[in-house]
């Protein structure tokens, strides 16, 4: 008996099975952040009363601040990837600013910690993104091949961030950032070692994939009641799919933002625990 598990073990399905585990195990675990964040959105939905002295988004801000300083101290995140969360959150409570104040969407409860009709926890939302991208570069010690230069890299993320204001005002030049990224990336190869062999895939399929798991997460964000698109103020329904094609481009900024501390390294480069 003892043999044939050893044998399954080591058949080609017994190590798919056994690197697919790892792959979601590492996955999950670079979701950290994400996930506790989303767990807390979810529990204050369903226990939070109203007449608490304590109002539910600036339970979220403490918390979100508290569960970041316990992360560093246990040494689960660095002080990098920290650097990256406060500068996606930075980035994303001036866009939110500016989208709540232009109506694509609303946050229904009353916060102290607020800066216009923005509660402050929600640029932690975007600092979750920050931080599974940093994370699973470091887990998965991410290698790319012929990665775009850095400064189209950046020129591309600061149109697609410029294009989120200026939309509302002037022509919506997203399909031709779509066409743009799609050039800039179409050759470019993402190399993640799961166990001990590297694996590849198309970097824009893998951002498209981050993207829809993104879109999962505003549906949950949406469904608690937690924030509301305009077009949800009759009652929930699913996000638009719209907004799988915004998460989309949005990554390529935050892989920009991410660059800044984790430049991308070829293939060959050596393992990113010797870099640093």
């Amino acid at each position: 008996m003892t043999l044939l598990i050893i044998s399954a073990a080591r058949s080609p399905l017994g190590q798919f099975a056994r690197e697919f585990l790892i792959f979601g195990l590492k996955q999950a675990w670079a979701c950290l952040f994400g996930g506790a964040m989303l767990a807390l959105i979810i529990a204050t939905k369903l226990l939070w009363q109203p007449d608490w002295a304590l109002h539910r988004y600036d339970f979220l801000f403490l918390a979100a601040f508290v569960l970041q300083g316990l992360l560093i101290l246990a040494k689960l995140e660095s002080w990098q990837e920290a650097k990256v969360i406060f500068l996606f959150h930075v980035v994303g409570t001036a866009m939110e600013v500016f989208k709540t104040a232009a109506g694509s969407w609303i946050y229904p409860e009353e916060a102290f910690f607020r800066l216009g009709g923005v509660p402050l926890f929600s640029g932690f939302m975007y600092a979750c993104v920050g931080s599974y991208i940093a994370r699973v570069t470091r887990l998965f010690d991410l290698r790319y091949s012929h990665y775009p230069p850095f400064w189209a890299t950046v020129v591309l993320a600061v149109l697609i961030y410029i294009n989120f204001f200026t939309h509302h005002y002037v022509v919506d030049i997203r399909i031709g950032l779509f066409a743009f990224a799609g050039v800039l990336y179409c050759r470019c190869w993402i190399y993640f070692t799961v166990d001990k062999v590297p694996r590849r895939m198309p970097l824009l399929l893998s951002t498209l994939l981050v993207a829809f798991f993104v879109w999962v997460g505003e549906n949950v964000g949406t469904n608690s009641g937690t924030w509301a698109y305009a077009g949800q103020k009759a009652g929930w329904h699913l996000v638009s799919w719209g907004k799988l094609g915004s998460w989309f481009l949005l990554l390529f900024v935050s892989f920009v933002l991410v660059s800044l501390f984790h430049r991308p390294e070829p293939p060959n480069a050596s393992p990113l625990a010797e870099r640093g």
